[in-house]
């Protein structure tokens, strides 16, 4: 009988250290998505130059991640779960194609919001005056369009680096391609942006 109680106590005390580390795990992830959100989100909404896609793009990427990567090591969460962003962008942007080359056939252009302010500019930091407020709106107006401009691979390698702080190996699982191809990417990138922004560099 004691032998049996002390086998149930010790299930019982296995179970509840298995609740508390899960418990443990989803307050990590938890953590991890709000803190990843707005940077995701900014990325997103310059790839896709909509806001709203673009907050349903992040989400996606964020559930796809908690359901089947939550146990994975924390320090691989960023990579895989930007790698998941990345692949809901481009698939975003195959639907768009696909839906561009059906509207022409109704004399219709995809491209109906041609007014469309692509990020919202960053919030200004405290004790700046106008003008440097103004310098500075004026410089990410240009960094967004000159985002947009690049070829998208450009575009993931350096808002990736840039953006989200990734190092070459974590871009590279992120982007689903080799260290060498980050670094060109990432060259090439920064050299058109450099050409295109001039004084707004940096």
């Amino acid at each position: 009988m004691n032998a049996c109680v002390a086998s149930f106590a010790v299930s019982c005390e296995s179970g509840y250290r298995r609740g508390v580390s899960t418990l443990q795990r989803e307050q990590e992830l938890n953590r991890f998505l709000a803190e990843v959100e707005k940077r995701a989100l900014r990325i997103a909404e310059i790839s896709v130059r909509d806001r709203d896609e673009a907050l349903d793009l992040v989400q996606d990427a964020m559930i796809k991640l908690a359901r089947k990567y939550a146990d994975r090591s924390i320090d691989e969460w960023t990579p895989l779960f930007y790698r998941i962003l990345q692949n809901r962008v481009r698939d975003w942007h195959r639907r768009q194609a696909v839906r561009n080359r059906v509207m022409v056939w109704f004399g219709r252009s995809g491209n109906e919001d041609n007014d469309y302010d692509a990020v919202a500019t960053a919030p200004d930091p405290k004790g700046r005056t106008p003008d440097e407020q103004l310098q500075s709106h004026e410089a990410m107006q240009g960094l967004e369009v000159a985002l947009c401009e690049l070829p998208a691979r450009q575009r993931e390698a350096f808002m990736l680096r840039t953006f989200e702080g990734l190092d070459v190996a974590g871009t590279a699982t992120a982007m689903g391609c080799s260290e060498g191809s980050v670094k060109t990417h990432y060259f090439r990138a920064v050299h058109s942006l450099r050409e295109s922004l001039g004084e707004h560099w940096q």
